[in-house]
């Protein structure tokens, strides 16, 4: 997958060097659920049909974040998780459009004129609630009338789940509720973080639980505060751990930051400095103030049995 970061507007040499008839599939596309998968795969099965390229335009930064609108937290899947999950889903190019305050005044008719059609975006495939330009005045049929024959649209319907819509705000409230079974059912797929493994209290090897404290490598939706069974890839292995997500009230009061530490089941390797990427398989409970050491040494042990278990029942 090749992926282009455009900025608005589009210089004419620049979209001249990528010009080519294509269909694209547009939209945030924040979480990649399994709407957003429906959108994207009838955007590559019609390319397949008609022997072009299978384009996704989307922009960056989130423009809930650069507007400081809505209920915007982080990102369920930021650039480079987005990136690697497009690339497994058949995309032939990624357009990455920089979303600024220039682009967000920018109109429905200038949108479509300077951003899609020197392209040559032969067909746009868009959910049915998708909006574009100023104030998101544009809709789908509106993306229709200003192709004017030269660019057609496919608009994709609601993608239900038990009656209920997928969408990425929702899965957001279900993470930081801590309904991850709903949370993951809508990705279609386990939610994961991407960070670095970096110095710690060191704490968790004083009462026999060593763990890796992952640094976040970017603005992710924090989930519930809690205890979560977790499969780590690291390198070329898969492991399997047990995942707290908190302040850790047992030993500290004030604290507001969440901290992310794993601890890795049959493990003992030196990671410090390494990239880890955790998937949250199962919500085990919620983080909680113990009242004494001991208590809090056996609440652990008993968290990883669950995790072995659970993990085991997922394998």
């Amino acid at each position: 997958m090749r992926t282009i970061t455009l900025s608005y507007p589009i210089p004419p040499e620049t979209a001249a060097k990528w010009a080519q008839p294509q269909v694209a599939a547009l939209g945030q596309f924040d979480g990649l659920h399994r709407g957003h998968a429906s959108v994207i795969a009838s955007a590559v099965e019609l390319a397949r049909k008609e022997g072009v390229p299978a384009a996704v335009m989307t922009f960056h930064p989130h423009p809930k974040d650069v507007m400081g609108k809505g209920d915007y937290d982080g990102y369920l899947t930021p650039a480079k998780d987005k990136q690697e999950i497009l690339a497994g889903m058949g995309v032939d190019i990624l357009y990455i459009i920089e979303f600024n305050e220039q682009l967000s005044r920018v109109s429905p008719e200038d949108f479509v004129s300077v951003m899609l059609l020197p392209l040559q975006i032969a067909t746009a495939v868009v959910g049915f609630d998708f909006h574009f330009g100023y104030m998101g005045a544009g809709d789908p049929d509106r993306l229709r009338e200003l192709g004017d024959g030269m660019m057609n649209v496919l608009t994709a319907p609601p993608f239900l789940i038990d009656g209920q819509k997928v969408s990425s705000s929702g899965i957001r409230k279900s993470l930081q509720n801590g309904d991850l079974t709903l949370a993951n059912t809508w990705f279609g797929r386990c939610y994961h973080l991407r960070g670095t493994v970096v110095h710690g209290e060191k704490r968790g090897r004083t009462i026999g639980f060593p763990t890796a404290n992952v640094q976040l490598e970017d603005r992710y939706v924090v989930p519930a505060k809690g205890v979560y069974a977790v499969r780590v890839f690291y390198q070329d292995e898969v492991l399997h751990g047990v995942m707290n997500v908190g302040v850790k009230p047992t030993f500290h009061e004030g604290v507001t930051a969440p901290s992310f530490e794993v601890h890795l089941f049959d493990f003992a390797g030196d990671i410090y400095g390494q990239e880890l990427k955790v998937e949250l398989v199962s919500f085990i409970r919620p983080e909680r103030k113990f009242g004494s050491i001991d208590a809090l040494i056996a609440q652990i042990g008993e968290d990883a049995n669950t995790a072995k278990s659970l993990l085991e029942e997922e394998s």
